[in-house]
């Protein structure tokens, strides 16, 4: 079914492959437009340099005039981030624009984990060491940074299966 949404979502993905950002690739999941997978690689001269980030995108039908939902798969030790890897993010909730396209989401990420803002806070003790105690919070990060090497998706996978075997016997 092609909606204007899948459309755009076509012509995005069409941009971000044929002239990437740096630093940032996001691709549909192959069973649905309005699910992509996408890794942010941490920016250079930062503390989340070296790091493999994974996200999911979430897109509903009134993409481009509402954003998609973003969140971080990898966990993140970022004042602008949930435990639950979602973003406090403002073109995300009250600043977004239709002229947003995936390319220009991730790379703001991206941005976001060079700057982040610590006057908003999603994660509050990310903000506080990053005010207080830069050495800690560096520590914190350069952690998540080595445990974003390891593939979260095949431990997600397995608890998954896990509580889905425990669940059906009870069905």
């Amino acid at each position: 079914m092609s909606t204007a949404a899948r459309r755009r979502l076509i012509r995005d993905f069409k941009r971000l492959s044929s002239d990437p950002p740096g630093g940032v690739s996001g691709s549909p999941c192959p069973d649905n437009i309005m699910s992509w997978n996408a890794v942010i690689f941490g920016p250079a001269d930062t503390p989340f340099e070296d790091g493999t980030f994974k996200l999911l995108l979430t897109f509903d039908e009134s993409y481009p005039n509402k954003p998609p939902t973003v969140k971080f798969l990898s966990r993140m030790f970022h004042p602008n981030v949930y435990a639950n890897g979602e973003l406090c993010l403002d073109i995300l909730q009250n600043r977004w624009s239709p002229t947003y396209d995936v390319a220009a989401i991730l790379t703001s990420i991206q941005s976001l984990l060079h700057d982040p803002n610590p006057n908003s806070p999603a994660n509050a003790e990310a903000a506080q060491l990053y005010r207080e105690n830069m050495k800690e919070y560096v520590r914190r990060v350069v952690a998540t940074v080595e445990e974003s090497w390891m593939d979260p998706e095949d431990m997600e996978e397995v608890e998954r299966e896990e509580r889905a075997e425990g669940g059906s016997s009870q069905a």
